[in-house]
């Protein structure tokens, strides 16, 4: 028995046919003779009769498809086949959305604050971005301050500006009155991570501060590493800082290398939306980044940061008043070095490929004293290794070279596995703990 389909369709043949032939046989008829009178009356009739013949076959092959049709749904549902009517055709599709790695839009989120001196960091970053549509940037605004407030909106359409629209102060405990600020960025940075994620529904979002100026190759390196942070779940955040990244600290002529760190840097960040899913439920009132170093937090997972920073602080006025800026951050080297880092193969900073490759050469390298650092001594050795044995230990070793000693819940900052990777006097040295390490001891804070 034919399916639907093929009775529709030859319902349909049949009726054009009928009607075809029929008008064939009507119009092909001989006249008869007669006067002209009578031609021009009879033409007159003769139109009119063939024009009733064919709205009766018309109606009448109507009939006929409506009978194909029912006994064809009946057929079907004897059958057990539902027949639906054909939907009509679907719209045209919308352009398709940018969700593959390599075209995933990555908005870049600015938190701006009472700093007229914001137009310094956007003016960098407007400069170096590759593409609007691929990087749109979003002002989030606390403070209310009129003047910063100006500063962004002279930007136009180049920028969204966003503003936090609770300005009131934040009961605290009374030892905390003078962390009224650490309160309120905290309260601030929760609202723009949630416009992002929540209203804008980005996949991912890059995070910087007001104070922050960018290398030339700042979106390179993100755009770069974001496919990494998507591959693999021992990664958290990429970020563009390095905290011991001072210039004799560090080898400018490898500006490409990339590390894998415990320790959270900030100061220029990227995260996925899946992160701000687990951590916004828990987000803390104040002092969110050292909320995220701890290991409830941080969950074992790492950091990527390069050698070389991609951003760089200009801001000493702050509600930290300036702590370490004068003695290690205004002297971070920018990178300023284009690195091609979506050419380059990144796989090595996977978590088993570079432990594989990381550790080994860290507990090859000759180890050293403290003295023959200072004193230059055993440069033929070329990269060397300090260990430390605990705490102490650690701090005495950081500050007699430069690095920052602080620890925040055991994890030195840009340390991974408890190794510290820097320059000294122009050669590579590892601060390392020894080999058998077990973990971090969150008491050495």
């Amino acid at each position: 028995m034919l399916k639907k389909s093929s009775l529709v369709l030859w319902g349909a043949a049949l009726f054009i046919a009928w009607n075809g032939l029929l008008l064939l046989f009507l119009w092909s008829r001989p006249p008869s003779p007669a006067s002209p009178g009578e031609v021009g009356d009879r033409l007159t009739a003769e139109v009119i009769r063939l024009a009733q013949d064919a709205e009766t076959e018309l109606e009448r092959q109507k009939e006929l498809l409506r009978q194909i049709h029912r006994y064809s749904g009946l057929w079907g549902r004897r059958r057990g086949v539902r027949i639906t009517p054909k939907p009509p055709p679907p719209p045209s599709p919308p352009p398709p959305r940018l969700t593959d790695p390599a075209g995933t839009v990555l908005p870049v989120l600015v938190m701006a604050c009472d700093r007229s001196t914001v137009r310094r960091c956007l003016d960098k970053l407007l400069r170096y971005r590759p593409s609007a549509q691929r990087f749109p940037i979003i002002v989030s605004q606390d403070c209310g301050h009129a003047e910063t407030a100006r500063v962004i909106a002279s930007y136009g359409d180049a920028v969204a500006h966003i503003r936090q629209p609770d300005l009131s102060d934040i009961p605290v405990p009374a030892e905390h009155r003078k962390f009224q600020g650490y309160y309120k960025i905290a309260r601030h940075y929760r609202w723009a991570l949630g416009q992002v994620f929540r209203t804008f529904r980005y996949r991912a979002a890059i995070v910087v501060e007001d104070d922050l100026e960018v290398a030339p190759d700042f979106f390179e390196y993100f755009q770069a590493a974001f496919p990494l942070l998507l591959a693999d779940r021992s990664l958290w955040c990429v970020s563009a800082w390095n905290d011991n990244g001072k210039e004799q600290m560090v080898d400018v002529g490898q500006a490409e290398l990339l590390y894998r760190t415990d320790f959270f840097p900030g100061l220029g960040w990227l995260l996925l939306a899946e992160l701000w899913d687990e951590l916004e439920p828990k987000w803390p009132r104040a002092f969110w980044d050292d909320w995220m170093r701890q290991p409830e937090q941080r969950r074992d997972r790492s950091c990527i940061r390069p050698e070389v920073s991609r951003t760089m602080t200009f801001g000493r006025k702050g509600v930290s008043h300036g702590q370490f800026f004068d003695q290690y951050l205004k002297f971070i080297k920018l990178n300023d070095r284009f690195v091609p880092f979506t050419q380059l193969d990144l796989s090595y900073l996977k978590k088993e490929e570079y432990e594989r490759s990381f550790l080994p050469k860290v507990y090859a390298a000759p180890e050293v004293r403290v003295e023959e650092l200072q004193g230059n001594r055993r440069r033929e050795l070329g990269a060397v290794r300090l260990q430390y044995s605990g705490r102490d230990s650690f701090k005495a070793f950081a500050k007699a070279l430069g690095l920052m000693d602080d620890l925040k819940s055991g994890v030195p900052r840009a340390g991974y596995r408890g190794i510290v990777s820097f320059v000294y006097r122009g050669r590579r040295v590892y601060l390392a703990p020894p080999s058998d390490w077990t973990g971090y001891d969150p008491s050495w804070s």
